[in-house]
């Protein structure tokens, strides 16, 4: 299953209380619950001004329509082509 970042520009997301976070937290797994087991939140990260998420979903379509029900924003969505680490220098 393909895996996607997105990321949502939100002003001031990291200025955010917990409980507003756990709200759009929870918002987030609502419409998660109600697309199905094929699309999967696995987490996010909030910076100032923006948050990226990582998904795992059959297609781009699914993520945007997660971001719609939601009313978060997608500005940009792509699919993770590669992981790479530290490990990826060693030579075998």
């Amino acid at each position: 299953m393909p895996k996607f970042v997105i990321e949502r520009e939100i002003p001031n997301v990291g200025s955010l209380s917990p409980l507003q976070l756990q709200a759009i937290a929870q918002k987030s797994c609502s419409v998660l619950q109600n697309l199905g087991p094929q699309i999967q939140w696995l987490q996010s990260y909030v910076t100032d001004n923006k948050i990226y998420c990582v998904y795992i979903a059959p297609n781009e379509e699914m993520v945007r329509e997660h971001a719609r029900q939601g009313g978060f924003p997608a500005n940009s969505v792509a699919q993770v082509r590669h992981v790479i680490d530290p490990t990826t220098s060693e030579t075998a």
